[in-house]
């Protein structure tokens, strides 16, 4: 075991490994975006290498191999076939055996073609801290953590299990510091009594190079909505604006919405807006749009419209603000530390009658909001630069505390 590294942080780059739960992959671009705009914001300031490990139904072989450098971030993706010949739990013994093969064959490759890595960094617990703690244990190599999952809140329901929270508790404690992209979430953790001398809130990214203000026109007569996610109603409430949206077309016929992605719940909305009746002149499902097309709806909208039942920050209004997009959202995980009156409008979770009433009280004072204050917001609080320099302080911060100099 190696008890006293010493880092000499005045002549060398640091080499980071990323350990995150949630990762775009070859099945679906989507998740996990907020962490892959982490690594590529601390990338400036360091050497990242991703280790993703994802459990797949689709492919023909036991284990699959992707190595891809992703907007300058070196990505070592691992695919593993899950078992389905043996029920129950030998075959999640056979699913841990091949999660585990395909991480020790990243370390070893890494190593090989990048060099020792000096810290890693887990995104979303609980199986990966364990794997940063015995990479702790063994070699002594420092270990932090950014969580963006929801399970913490008491309200969400699925932080369940004495096991997880057994060894959630040893991987937070032995963590050497903890990064939360909430207040709201660091205390829900801390509910749960998951303790850490070194809780630091370091939000998600946007890249407001991307995402920014088109150029206005005069504001048209009819007022342009759009509302951005994975379609699952549990959380986001589609069902719910879907309501809030017929109601408000017996109040007014000058707004639009238009429902941007895909996912689970997507065809059950769409079949739902039509029994509204809503669909066409009122309601229009757009389907997943990415990059410069993302970015052209949303800063041609004149409002963006939220009412989910948990969230902790979404990215999708950092990527609003960035647009200097103003934004009615439910007060739920983090949302209320950056969302005031000048920024848009907070509502109550699943309260359909408020959300109907501010939401009309927005479309009628569009004009309130500066859209230039909005965009600077957003690049003084997410962009990459800032996130990434905090991020890589603390790194700095632990590495000192271990030994080194700079």
């Amino acid at each position: 075991m190696i008890l006293n590294m010493k880092y000499d942080l005045d002549t060398k780059r640091l080499h980071l490994l990323f350990l995150p739960k949630w990762f775009p992959h070859r099945y679906d671009p989507m998740p996990g975006l907020f962490v892959a705009r982490h690594a590529k914001a601390v990338q400036q300031f360091a050497n990242v290498s991703v280790l993703y490990v994802h459990p797949a139904d689709e492919q023909n072989h036991v284990f699959e191999f992707e190595n891809l450098e992703e907007s300058g971030v070196c990505c070592y993706k691992y695919y593993f076939k899950k078992s389905k010949l043996i029920p129950g739990f030998m075959a999640w013994l056979v699913n841990l055996y091949r999660f585990v093969v395909c991480h020790w064959r990243g370390f070893r490759q890494i190593k090989r073609e990048r060099g020792k890595f000096d810290l890693v960094h887990v995104h979303v617990l609980t199986k990966l801290g364990m794997v940063a703690l015995f990479i702790k244990i063994f070699t002594g190599t420092p270990y932090v953590i950014t969580e963006h999952w929801s399970r913490y809140h008491r309200s969400v329901g699925t932080y369940k299990g004495f096991l997880r929270k057994f060894f959630t508790k040893i991987v937070v404690k032995s963590a050497d510091a903890v990064m939360p992209v909430t207040a709201n979430l660091k205390e829900a953790m801390l509910d749960w009594g998951l303790q850490n001398r070194n809780y630091v809130i370091i939000p998600n990214v946007v890249d407001v190079n991307l995402f920014k203000p088109a150029e206005r026109v005069a504001q048209g007569e009819i007022k342009k909505l759009i509302h951005l996610s994975c379609f699952s109603d549990e959380f986001k409430n589609i069902s719910g604006i879907l309501r809030v949206m017929k109601r408000l077309s017996e109040k007014r016929n000058d707004f639009t919405l238009k429902l941007v992605g895909e996912g689970e719940d997507l065809q059950a909305m769409k079949d739902y807006a039509g029994q509204l009746g809503i669909t066409g002149k009122y309601v229009s499902f757009e389907g997943l749009k990415e990059n410069q097309e993302l970015v052209d709806l949303l800063a041609a909208s004149d409002a963006m419209v939220m009412f989910s039942n948990a969230e902790n920050l979404p990215v999708v209004m950092l990527e609003s603000f960035a647009c200097g997009v103003p934004v009615i959202s439910t007060r739920v995980g983090g949302i209320h530390e950056h969302l005031n009156n000048e920024r848009g409008m907070l509502t109550e979770p699943r309260n359909e009658d408020s959300f109907l009433i501010k939401l009309n009280n927005l479309l009628d004072n569009l004009d309130h909001y500066d859209s230039q204050k909005i965009r600077e917001y957003a690049v003084s609080h997410f962009s990459e630069k800032v996130i990434g320099k905090t991020i890589f302080d603390v790194y700095l911060t632990v590495l000192k505390e271990k030994g080194g100099k700079r």
